[in-house]
């Protein structure tokens, strides 16, 4: 199996099981074990943020795509809350003392630090954010 196109309930209990299709289809395309977690750290993090301030608890759904080769991952995740780029919020700031800190956005941030390419877009009523690892070594 190397790829993965399902709709899920926009609810919190419905991530384990994505979590563990992405596991397999990265495994079987002989990905590592640090770039699964990765991945698997960033899809339940756009999730999670996608059920919490998309849809505000509210019922939606969340579409992901997942398509691995030998040589990279993409996962496309789609919701249709209301418009919002997450890669348009400012980057947080991580070099001051934890307690001088505000609390939040380090969701995305670390997204982006985990993955090799995060794109967004709004099409069609929906929200797209694109995730790519590449395999290393």
């Amino acid at each position: 199996m190397n790829h993965l196109d399902i709709v899920i309930p926009a609810k919190q209990d419905e991530i384990p099981k994505v979590v563990a299709d992405i596991e397999e289809i990265l495994t079987s395309q002989e990905f590592s074990a640090e770039a699964i977690l990765d991945v698997q750290l960033a899809m339940e993090e756009v999730i999670v943020n996608i059920i919490n301030y998309g849809y505000c608890g509210r019922e939606g759904t969340i579409a992901i795509r997942c398509e691995a080769s030998p040589s990279q991952v993409t996962l496309e995740i789609s919701d249709s809350a209301p418009a919002f780029n997450p890669l348009s919020a400012a980057e947080p700031d991580v070099t001051s003392a934890i307690d001088e800190r505000s609390i939040g956005g380090l969701g995305i941030f670390l997204v982006r630090q985990v993955m090799d390419t995060v794109t967004y877009r709004h099409k069609n009523h929906k929200n797209l954010l694109t995730l790519v690892k590449v395999k290393r070594g």
